[in-house]
C-alpha cells in the first residue's frame, strides 16, 4: 500500500490525472531499464511477517495499535485487521550465514514483541488463518485505524457494486457474504523478497511461477476458515474471493482478477507492469508532485510514485517490485504464496527452498519455462492449494507425480545447487533442507498438523469450536519451541 494516504473521495479530474502519471511512469521505467540504471552488484533479500493477535482465550485479539504502541519498534506495522500486525525484517544478503542472520533477528524480535503485547493482554502467532477466527471478527468496525486500510475497503466494494462472496468447496462448504474486503484479514502471510538484475529478473519471475505449486503444497498452513475444514492452504482462496472487485458479468466477460496468478510467461519485468497498466483501473488514484522524466532527465532517480501504488494493489502471487535504497533503484522479485508459520525455522526453510530453487532454474540452460505451458504451471497451483502435501503436479520430463517425490528426488538437490550459488553456508543449506526434505518424507506440514489434531480432538468427543481452540493452544505451544512442524507430535 505504500506511504499514508488522506483523500477519501476522487474526482474524475484525480483519475485522468493519475492514469496520465502511471502511464508516464511505465515510459520512465522502460527508459531505466533500457539505459540499466540499477543496482543489482549486491544482491539483498528481505522478509514479512504478518501475525495474528490473540487474548487469553485464544480468540482474535482485536488491539493492534495498542500491541504496536507498547511494541514501539518501527519494523512492526499495522495491517488490515485490528488483529493482525506486521514485520519488517531489515534485508541482508543471503550469503555467509545470511539465514542464520535472518532466524536470529526474527526470533528475537518477536520474542521481544511477545513479551510486549503480553503487558496488553495479547500475544501472538504465527499461522495462515488464525483456527479461532470467526465471521463475525471480520467486520467493518474491525478494520485497523490507519485510514488507507478503510479507504481500500471502500474502494473495492465499490468498484464491484455488491456484496463480496466467498465460495469454497473443500473437504467442507462455506458460503458467505460480506459488505467488506476485511474477511481478507484472515489471510496472514511470509512474502520473500529476493533483489535480481533488470536482464535476470524475467528468469526469477517465471521460475517463481513454475514452483509455486510445490511451494504451497511443502508450505501449507492454513486448512481451517471460520471454523469449516476446507483446503490444504485455504488462504489462497479467501485471499482471492475477499478482494474481488468483478461483479460475475465481468467475469463472464474475461475480466482479470486483482488478485492474480497471470496468463503468461514473461520476457522482462516491464511485462507485468504494462499489464498492470493495461488491465486494472486504479482503486487508489492518488497523484504525486513528481515529475519522474524531468526527475530522470536531471540525473535524479525517480520515485514512480504512481506507478509503485497502482502496483501495490494488483495481489499477484508474485509480484514485481521496484524500490530505491539510499540513492539507487532496485528491482525485486516478491514471492506470496507462503502463509505464516508454523515456527521461524519452518519459515526460513521455506525461503531458503524458495530462493535456492529460483537462482538454479533461472540460470538453466534449457529454462523450465520452455518445457511447460504456463496453464500447466497454473493447475499446479490450484493442485498445492487444495491438496497441500498430497497433490501430484505435472513436471516437464516426468508427467504427473506426487509433488513429495518431485521435491525429494529432484528439486531439493536443484535448491541446493541454487543456495551454493547464493554462497549460503554450507551447514545452513543442510539444516533448512532437511526441514524441507522430512515434511515431504513424513508427509507432514503445518496442515496436516492442524488436520490432525483437531480430528483427535473431535474422536475424543470435542465439538469443532473446542477441538480448534484446543488445537491453537497446543499450536501456540510448540510455535514457541522453533522445533520444525514435522516433529511435532499429536495429541
Amino acid at each position: 500500500m505504500g506511504a499514508e494516504v488522506e483523500q477519501t473521495t476522487f474526482t474524475r479530474e484525480a483519475r485522468k490525472l493519475h492514469r496520465e502519471k502511471v502511464r508516464r511512469g511505465l515510459d520512465v521505467l522502460a527508459r531505466m531499464l533500457t539505459e540499466s540504471r540499477f543496482d543489482f552488484a549486491h544482491p539483498m533479500a528481505g522478509l514479512e511477517i504478518e501475525l495474528n493477535l490473540i487474548d487469553d482465550d485464544l480468540q482474535p485479539a482485536m488491539r493492534n495499535a495498542e500491541v504496536l504502541a507498547a511494541i514501539a519498534d518501527p519494523s512492526f506495522q499495522t495491517e488490515l485487521g485490528r488483529f493482525n500486525i506486521e514485520i519488517n525484517v531489515a534485508p541482508r544478503p543471503l550469503a555467509g550465514g545470511g539465514f542464520t542472520s535472518f532466524e536470529q533477528s526474527v526470533r528475537k524480535s518477536l520474542n521481544d514483541a511477545d513479551s510486549r503485547a503480553h503487558e496488553v493482554g495479547c500475544k501472538l502467532v504465527i499461522i495462515g488463518i488464525l483456527p479461532t477466527l470467526r465471521a463475525d471478527h471480520v467486520t467493518v468496525a474491525n478494520v485497523s485505524e490507519n485510514p488507507r486500510y478503510s479507504l481500500l475497503d471502500q474502494q473495492i466494494v465499490a468498484a464491484r457494486g455488491e456484496d463480496l462472496e466467498i465460495v469454497i468447496d473443500g473437504v467442507e462448504r462455506l458460503q458467505m457474504f460480506s459488505d467488506t474486503i476485511m474477511p481478507e484479514a484472515g489471510c496472514t502471510s511470509t512474502q520473500v523478497h529476493l533483489q535480481v538484475s533488470p536482464d535476470d529478473f524475467a528468469g526469477y519471475w517465471n521460475a517463481a511461477q513454475a514452483i509455486a505449486g510445490v511451494q504451497v503444497a511443502v508450505g501449507g498452513n492454513s486448512p481451517f476458515l471460520f471454523g469449516r475444514a476446507l483446503f490444504a492452504e485455504s488462504r489462497i482462496p479467501l485471499f482471492e474471493q475477499s478482494t474481488e472487485t468483478r461483479p460475475e458479468e465481468l467475469k463472464a466477460q474475461g475480466v482479470r482478477p486483482r488478485v492474480w496468478f497471470g496468463e503468461r510467461w514473461i520476457t522482462s519485468i516491464f511485462d507485468l507492469f504494462e499489464e498492470n497498466t493495461r488491465y486494472f483501473p486504479a482503486l487508489l488514484p492518488i497523484s504525486s508532485d513528481e515529475d519522474p522524466m524531468a526527475v530522470l532527465d536531471a540525473g535524479g532517480v525517480p520515485r514512480l510514485d504512481e506507478l509503485r501504488l497502482h502496483n501495490g494493489t494488483v495481489y499477484r502471487w508474485n509480484r514485481p517490485v521496484y524500490d530505491i535504497s539510499g540513492d539507487a533503484p532496485h528491482l525485486r522479485v516478491e514471492n506470496r504464496v507462503l502463509p505464516a508459520g508454523p515456527t521461524v525455522v519452518d519459515t526460513m526453510a521455506n525461503a531458503a527452498f524458495f530462493a535456492g530453487l529460483v537462482r538454479a532454474l533461472a540460470q538453466q540452460e534449457r529454462p523450465l519455462w520452455t518445457q511447460m505451458s504456463f496453464s500447466a504451471a497454473s493447475e499446479n497451483f490450484s493442485a498445492g492449494v487444495r491438496d497441500g502435501i498430497a497433490a501430484q503436479v505435472y513436471w516437464p520430463q516426468i508427467g504427473r507425480v506426487r509433488v513429495v517425490e518431485l521435491v525429494v528426488r529432484k528439486l531439493l538437490p536443484l535448491a541446493a545447487e541454487g543456495l551454493r550459488l547464493w554462497q549460503v553456508d554450507e551447514a545452513e543449506i543442510g539444516r533448512l533442507l532437511d526441514v524441507i526434505e522430512q515434511r515431504c518424507v513424513q508427509e507432514v506440514n503445518g496442515a496436516t498438523w492442524q488436520t490432525a489434531d483437531v480430528a483427535r480432538r473431535e474422536n475424543d468427543g470435542a465439538d469443532r469450536t473446542e477441538a480448534l481452540k484446543g488445537m491453537l493452544e497446543a499450536y501456540v505451544d510448540r510455535m514457541h519451541t522453533n522445533e520444525p512442524v514435522h516433529t511435532w507430535k499429536v495429541g
